[in-house]
């Protein structure tokens, strides 16, 4: 008879410091990405003609981060998340026998489920991508056990499937317009519209508005004073932004989060994940990754200059959307770019201080929600709005700094951050050592 020890989480001496290291740049960049949702209202965020931000800093900052950064941050934070979802089996496998392993990995992401709404109904951000994760998490089951060449082709799949929904969307898009532009011009003293026209012609009037720059600033007007008064408009105004978002993001790109966590499967069975590979597949990853990534990104960028940002120009103009492609190549090649850091030896103190913030992933992606509500909500500070686009990267540069001192003094006196003492606490359904010093009395 095999003895099994009882389900536990992962022991100190098991963590992999480089999933840790790299977990923790993943999710601080996040906020990179976050930062103009949780400080300005959304039209803001990918439109500079509204304050007059072209030709400024604000331009420059925006198109480092939107094509340099963009989306890459995510994309690692799904492919460390496919990882840690063969670590956590794996490990469990090898504890305790049977359905158990499935049982609390199952537990772990329906907690996940109750964090995520503690996040947005409690902290408030709309933004929060728990819930999407939690359920993306228990799909992802069912390819635990897929070669890795399996993996890689239905991330390829997936990465298809996402570039043709998006680009669907465009289409449908311009047909509404080419239709409401052909019916506007008809001379209707002398033809009388249908009903099917007059229905397509009201479509393609309240696209135009919403896509109107005077439209958009009486929206950022109305948002400005929603989020600047009290936590009961914020709530009001961010659970609502969450639940029309939450059915698109859940159903519709689904895609977008399956293609990175499938990656991630095969990366770690591949042993990319843990720095195992030949360092001629991190120089191609780094090449051939930013190469076309960067490439490609700074044409979406030219385009988007040229045209104004104008949606109804984009829709008429776009032959297909290529941001998920340059996405993909631009994620993999700064994976590349880090795994090259990380085997050169040289940056050994970078990591070692990323590695606590990654432990404590899920403390710093909460806390973020809580400084930031804190600080851009009426009921805190009010500066929703107040800053321009480089002073909420100079906010974010000083959160960082901040959670990267907290989580290195934390994690000398803690075996977990406290979001996640919590998580493990409510997986196991029993408390875990906390301190140190307990551990080490226990083990003793």
């Amino acid at each position: 008879m095999t003895t099994l020890t009882y389900a536990a989480p992962v022991a100190q001496s098991e963590r992999i410091t480089l999933l840790d290291s790299i977990r923790g740049m993943a999710i601080l960049g996040i906020l990179l990405m976050n930062i103009p949702y949780f400080g300005m209202a959304s039209w803001l965020s990918a439109d500079l003609r509204l304050r007059d931000e072209l030709g400024t800093i604000n331009e420059w900052v925006f198109w480092f981060v939107e094509g340099g950064m963009a989306g890459t941050q995510r994309a690692l934070f799904s492919i460390l998340f496919g990882a840690g979802i063969l670590l956590f089996l794996g490990r469990q496998s090898t504890r305790v026998e049977g359905l158990a392993p499935a049982d609390y990995f199952f537990r772990r992401q329906i907690w996940l489920m109750v964090i995520s709404m503690f996040d947005v109904y409690v902290l408030l951000w709309s933004g929060d991508i728990l819930f999407d994760y939690a359920c993306y998490g228990m799909i992802m089951f069912v390819f635990r056990n897929l070669t890795p060449r399996t993996l890689l082709i239905a991330a390829a799949v997936c990465l298809v499937f996402n570039v043709t929904r998006n680009t669907v969307d465009i289409r449908r898009a311009k047909d509404v317009i080419l239709k409401g532009e052909e019916i506007a011009a008809i001379d209707t003293t002398k033809v009388k519209l249908t009903e099917e026209q007059k229905t397509q012609l009201e479509d393609f009037e309240a696209m135009k508005k919403r896509s109107d720059p005077k439209e958009k600033l009486k929206k950022v007007d109305e948002a400005n004073k929603k989020m600047r008064g009290s936590y009961a408009d914020a709530y009001k105004v961010r659970s609502e932004e969450y639940m029309e978002g939450l059915i698109e993001y859940l159903y519709l790109q689904a895609w977008d989060v399956f293609l990175f966590m499938l990656m991630g499967m095969a990366f770690f069975k591949l042993g990319i994940l843990t720095g195992e590979a030949p360092i001629r597949v991190y120089v191609w990853f780094t090449i051939v990754g930013l190469g076309v990534g960067l490439g490609m990104a700074y044409g979406r960028i030219m385009f988007w200059k040229a045209i104004n940002f104008d949606f109804i120009q984009l829709a008429k103009t776009l032959f297909i959307d290529p941001y998920q492609i340059d996405r993909a190549f631009r994620s993999i090649g700064l994976l590349g770019l880090i795994m090259l850091m990380f085997r050169s030896g040289i940056f050994k103190w970078l990591f070692a201080m990323f590695k606590p913030v990654g432990q404590m992933a899920l403390t710093n992606y909460l806390s973020q929600s809580l400084i930031c509500g804190i600080y851009f909500n009426g009921y805190g500070f009010g500066m929703y709005g107040h800053l321009e686009r480089y002073q909420l990267y100079l906010f974010v540069i000083a959160v960082w700094v901040f959670q990267i001192i907290f989580c290195n003094v934390w994690m000398r006196f803690f075996l977990y951050g406290p979001c996640e003492w919590v998580w493990r606490s409510l997986t196991y359904w029993r408390a875990q050592p906390f301190r140190r010093r307990q551990a080490a009395v226990a083990l003793g």
